[in-house]
């Protein structure tokens, strides 16, 4: 079972997705929905960010902008404070390659040229200049899915059928990145669970994720302490570890080749499980 073994290229290499690689989610805010901002401060988010690779971390995805349902949008200045030197303390001490989870063109340059190796866009790569960024800078791209913006997807989010609705934007930012002269290899695509979603549509995405995995890219799954794990029963964010592997374990079964995660060393743990139930991997 599972998708063939392919490669995900980044601005310094590649990683080998013969395996589930896991994501670590590293918060640089104030009002993170899943940690309550516990490493705003720069140099606990550096020492988070490091334990994230000592709990094997496959590579960690930064972000200084809440994407929360709600949330407002905060400055380019603002951003870049928060997470630029997170970016370069870490480049500095990891080798593994590092994402940073951002809607802005100027500071997706400016985290390159620190040292990221992925720019992850939970609009899409909405904005031209940033197909043509990604592009010139040879970096991984994650384009996700996501209704409207972060202030107002959850308002009453609608979809005729939001399967088919979802493959037809990322199929179409495929085509726009490619277009601009990204690497077919560099892009990985999210169905973006959780944002512009009820329920009832992230359960429908996740039971038909693999008419995502069709389109022939990594699929990254963030599914991690997610409010539709707590509609299903799972208590406040830091009790929601065990549906958050639960959806990992359906999406990565369903092909999903990076999972998103806040608590790694589990979720690490429990997809290293996975993996030798699905592809019979010998210790």
């Amino acid at each position: 079972m599972g998708s063939p073994v392919k490669v995900w290229r980044h601005r310094t290499g590649e990683l080998v997705l013969d395996r589930t690689r896991v994501m670590g989610v590293l918060n640089v805010t104030p009002d993170s929905f899943s940690d309550g901002g516990r490493y705003f401060d720069p140099d606990a988010a550096l020492r988070h960010g490091l334990d994230l690779v000592d709990a094997g971390a496959d590579l960690v995805d930064v972000g200084g902008e809440s994407t929360r349902p709600g949330s407002d949008p905060v400055s380019a200045e603002e951003e870049w404070r928060r997470v630029g030197p997170v970016i370069r303390g870490l480049a500095e001490k990891v080798q593994v390659p590092l994402s940073i989870d951002t809607m802005k063109p100027d500071i997706a340059t400016k985290a390159i040229d620190a040292g990221a190796s992925i720019v992850n866009d939970v609009s899409g790569m909405r904005d031209p200049s940033m197909a043509r960024l990604v592009a010139k800078s040879h970096v991984g791209v994650v384009a996700m899915h996501m209704l409207g913006n972060p202030k107002t997807m959850q308002e009453h989010p609608a979809y005729a059928d939001v399967v088919g609705e979802v493959r037809s934007f990322l199929t179409e930012r495929i085509r726009v990145l490619t277009g601009a002269g990204v690497a077919s290899e560099a892009i990985a695509v999210d169905p973006g669970v959780g944002f512009g979603k009820t329920l009832d549509h992230n359960l429908s995405l996740l039971r038909h994720l693999d008419q995502i995995v069709a389109l022939g890219h990594p699929v990254v799954i963030g599914v991690s302490r997610k409010s539709f794990i707590e509609r299903l029963g799972g208590g406040e964010p830091s009790e929601r570890l065990s549906g958050s592997i639960a959806a990992a374990t359906f999406a990565v079964v369903k092909g999903a080749r990076v999972v998103r995660a806040h608590d790694v060393r589990e979720t690490v743990r429990a997809m290293r499980v996975v993996d030798h139930v699905l592809r019979g991997e010998k210790l």
